[in-house]
């Protein structure tokens, strides 16, 4: 569902629907004067939170290397979670951006700037360049005491107003992802939301869990289950002062290698190398399939990324023994900087 202008009538729909999914079936029935008791508090909070969320448009820059997997032009969401306009999203919006564009629910379209990216953990804030007026930041809460098929809120921001969407939480657990990402904890959600990159996601009382991150196969650890994964706002709270002052954080800056890789038959496997990451020139190729890291064998993505980032300076030689086709062999990468290779913006 849509709504230009977030009505009340449709805030008060939502909350009812959150606060029904939320009885037991044999309670449905008979709930309607709690329902309406408990409705009425949560209108004007699901109002807020309906208010805070914004549409992106970003551009990067000329041969951006990161144009090869997300493109030269990107749209997605992001939500005010500061008085002064402060907007999070997920990062990777905003990599390499040349131009950033916030569309506001009344259809108003206002540049802005990046004011942080973090690597570590995939957060993106940026801030619009005119100040935006009668927007109200959202709470940020943790998932503490949720459970398993907890009724949730997923709203992605557009020129023609907000899209509602209907979700439930399927688990809170680590999560590493093919671009060399690690978090120890993420929200998995079903049913899956299309419109996911940095869409908000809130709890029945409007305030933000997590940010979109991804569409999954797997939402469930134990077998199939599209969903989406989103990266919890709890990551967020102790790193929001260093990212607004420096623009990222100590934990991001780590060695990088330029790989995606996945995990199979209890190996990890290289499926794409970056056409300027370090690996490429190391002599890296897709189908590769990397058995140790100096010497400690590693059979999942989280350990390859944890032995990787134990070195104390993110330009350190890292040894990778790899099987090619039939061959086993011992590669040197010297590792970089991930934050040093973006491209920047002229005049930056």
């Amino acid at each position: 569902m849509k709504t230009q202008e977030s009505p009340r009538w449709l805030w008060a729909f939502v909350a009812s629907v959150l606060w029904m999914f939320a009885l037991p079936a044999t309670h449905a029935a008979g709930g309607a004067p709690r329902q309406a008791e408990a409705a009425s508090p949560q209108v004007k909070a699901l109002q807020r939170a309906g208010d805070a969320v914004v549409a992106l448009r970003v551009t990067a820059t000329e041969d951006a290397t990161s144009a090869d997997s997300l493109g030269m032009r990107r749209s997605g969401s992001g939500v005010v979670i500061g008085p002064d306009g402060l907007i999070l999203t997920i990062g990777y919006l905003l990599l390499e951006a040349e131009t950033i564009e916030v569309i506001t629910q009344d259809d108003r379209t206002l540049p802005a700037r990046q004011v942080a990216y973090d690597l570590a953990t995939g957060f993106g804030l940026l801030r619009p360049l005119v100040p935006l007026r009668g927007i109200e930041p959202v709470p940020l809460a943790g998932v503490a005491g949720l459970v398993p098929g907890e009724p949730l809120l997923v709203a992605t921001g557009s020129s023609s107003g907000t899209e509602v969407g209907f979700t439930r939480l399927v688990a809170t657990r680590p999560f590493s992802g093919y671009w060399e990402y690690h978090i120890e904890s993420a929200i998995f959600t079903s049913p899956p939301v299309a419109n996911h990159s940095g869409a908000p996601l809130f709890n029945r009382n409007g305030e933000l869990l997590g940010i979109g991150s991804l569409f999954v196969l797997e939402a469930a650890a134990n077998g199939t289950l599209p969903g989406n994964m989103f990266v919890p706002v709890e990551l967020l709270r102790p790193v929001l002062a260093e990212m607004q002052s420096t623009g990222s954080t100590r934990a991001s800056v780590r060695p990088w290698l330029g790989l995606s890789s996945s995990e199979r038959d209890g190996h990890v496997q290289i499926v794409r190398v970056d056409r300027q990451g370090p690996a490429l020139a190391a002599g890296l190729r897709p189908g590769d399939v990397v058995l140790e890291i100096d010497g400690i064998e590693v059979a999942t993505l989280e350990s390859f990324y944890k032995q990787l980032w134990k070195r104390p300076t993110p330009d350190a030689e890292v040894e990778l023994t790899v099987q090619q086709g039939s061959e086993t062999r011992k590669v040197r990468v010297q590792a970089v900087d991930r934050l040093r290779t973006l491209r920047k913006p002229a005049g930056i």
